[in-house]
């Protein structure tokens, strides 16, 4: 009769196939064992019944800010909020910290950071930005999971948007890294121009930013992407794509045999550009919020698999940048990665029907294989590290900003029913969070891709 450290019991097991009613068995970390009333028994036991199982979400798009700018957000609070949220590994971007995460140094610096205070594992995006080229393999050496660049404006001073020499070359040197390039794909001289025509005649309005940023920038941004791309053979990334033709464009690209795919977010889900009239600077994101029709495409292309994954893209602020006249001068982020599982499971699962091992792919599973870490994470194999999310589909409440354990208790979502309550979080077997309450040292690890772990 087998031994093991957590026997979790009765639970309905949430598995890419569909749920399955099964025990689970954790030993060292890993899940060691499933089935219906397995022998044995656990040092702890939880009993599960009437509760969903699934792999703890990864969220490879966020913004935590430190070192640097930890007054903005900070590894302790944000991956309470994760935990809370039943995310289990991030990825951070690299401009928000300062000094950015370009070089070794600076890898360094947030690492101990990290290090010192998250209580989920985590993994770094490097950046790419004028000038470093050359840094990219130390970058590699360290163990970033790929590089960002912005082809617009990054909103930080010291992480400039790239030009197409250095996309071009740094694309060329990812892929002999063997690591992927993600990019904000807004093409900057057109949104450029056009935010400069509004604010020299005055118009410095929520409908003024959204014209400034038309979706066409998107769509010109992905091609010149995707072309570079193919030329120099990296694996490419789009973040935050707004638009269901956006999708399309790098399902067609990926159908020629190119290497990319992309990600959406929460706010393009559940958000329109008419709730950003409503919500004003706390909805304001980059690419902005769209009409109806672009969200119910990206819904048609969730479901239909073509949009791979969702990504929080949280990127939070102190209130007092939130409060501008000028919409132009409000800082562009949407504080989010607390609620990103509960709202796919409500606007998703409840109300548009759509399968849970839909949702377990586009929140764990699909980051897990594009990014190097499957199968360590993202299943709920044997072998797999045991991450895990347990909560009751039965429960729904409104979300209150006493709720929220960011440092700035702000979010378009205070307010919004959701369904769903998540009990308990485990990071390789130990309750990160649970009923309200974490774990009271950090246990997150950084996760290296494949190659160079």
């Amino acid at each position: 009769m087998s031994r093991y450290d957590l026997l979790i019991r009765n639970g309905t097991l949430v598995t890419q196939g569909g749920p399955i009613r099964s025990d689970l068995a954790i030993e060292d970390g890993l899940i060691v064992a499933l089935g219906a009333s397995l022998d044995g028994s656990g040092k702890d036991e939880i009993d599960a019944t009437g509760q969903h199982i699934l792999p703890g979400v990864i969220d490879p798009h966020l913004h935590f800010n430190e070192p640097g700018r930890t007054d903005w957000e900070g590894f302790a609070t944000g991956t309470r909020a994760l935990a809370a949220g039943g995310t289990t590994c991030f990825f951070d971007m690299p401009l928000n910290a300062h000094p950015p995460t370009i070089d070794a140094a600076s890898f360094d610096l947030k690492l101990a950071a990290a290090q010192a205070s998250s209580l989920v594992d985590f993994a770094f995006w490097g950046g790419l930005v004028p000038g470093n080229v050359e840094r990219l393999p130390e970058l590699a050496e360290r163990g970033v999971i790929g590089y960002k660049a912005f082809m617009s404006n990054s909103g930080i001073d010291d992480f400039s948007a790239v030009d197409y020499t250095t996309l071009y070359e740094g694309m060329a040197m990812a892929a002999k890294l063997g690591l992927p390039v993600a990019v904000h794909a807004e093409n900057e001289q057109l949104t450029g121009t056009l935010a400069q025509q509004a604010l020299k005649a005055g118009r410095t309005g929520i409908r003024d930013y959204l014209r400034s940023r038309p979706a066409l920038a998107e769509y010109e941004a992905i091609e010149q992407a995707i072309l570079f791309a193919k030329e120099t053979a990296c694996s490419l990334h789009i973040v935050h794509v707004s638009t269901g033709r956006g999708v399309t464009l790098v399902a067609e690209a990926r159908a020629r045999g190119i290497d990319v795919t992309c990600e959406t977010c929460p706010h393009y889900l559940v958000l329109t550009e008419d709730d950003l009239e409503t919500l004003g600077p706390l909805a304001k994101c980059a690419p902005p919020l769209r009409p109806q029709a672009e969200q119910d495409a990206l819904w048609t292309h969730l479901i239909s698999g073509l949009l791979p994954m969702v990504a929080s893209d949280h990127s939070p602020a102190p209130a007092d940048l939130k409060t501008s006249q000028n919409f132009f001068e409000v800082w562009g982020g949407i504080s989010g990665c607390q609620s990103l599982l509960q709202l796919l499971l409500t606007e998703g699962h409840c109300r548009r029907e759509v399968p849970l091992s839909r949702l377990v792919n586009v929140t764990s599973a699909a980051s897990a294989h594009r990014f190097g870490l499957y199968p360590r994470k993202g299943s709920l194999a044997p072998g797999s590290e045991a991450d895990l999310v347990l909560l009751d589909l039965t429960h729904e409440h409104t979300l209150q900003a006493d709720d929220l354990y960011y440092r700035h208790q702000h979010s378009p979502y205070v307010g919004r029913l959701f369904r769903g309550r998540i009990t308990r979080t485990l990071l390789r077997g130990q309750a990160v969070f649970q009923d309200g309450h974490f774990h009271q040292s950090p246990l997150g690890r950084l996760i290296k891709p494949a190659s160079y772990a």
